[in-house]
């Protein structure tokens, strides 16, 4: 029985046409960009359509993903627009 390879995730920020930010977790960053683009991503990003990503951060798996995910989403926009800045990618 072979190992399946461990996934590589990551936690992405999305600025919205309207200025708000979505934080969402993939192991797909432009594919998944590319779904919320279509209206089919999220639900956030159908009412809330985004312009572009303003960060990234790789992760080791899900569930450090998943973490980051929600510290990030206690953060206010502002402080989420400057993780682009100081080590978020």
């Amino acid at each position: 029985m072979t190992a399946k390879p461990a996934s590589v995730w990551f936690v992405y920020l999305l600025e919205c046409l309207n200025g708000k930010i979505y934080t969402g977790i993939t192991t797909n960053v432009e594919a998944r960009f590319n779904k919320h683009l279509s209206g089919k991503g999220a639900k956030f990003t159908k009412m809330n359509p985004p312009s572009h990503i303003i960060a990234t951060q790789q992760c080791e798996n899900r569930s450090e993903a998943s973490k980051l995910e929600c510290q990030i989403k206690k953060l206010s926009p502002a402080k989420k627009r400057a993780l682009s800045d100081v080590g978020m990618r």
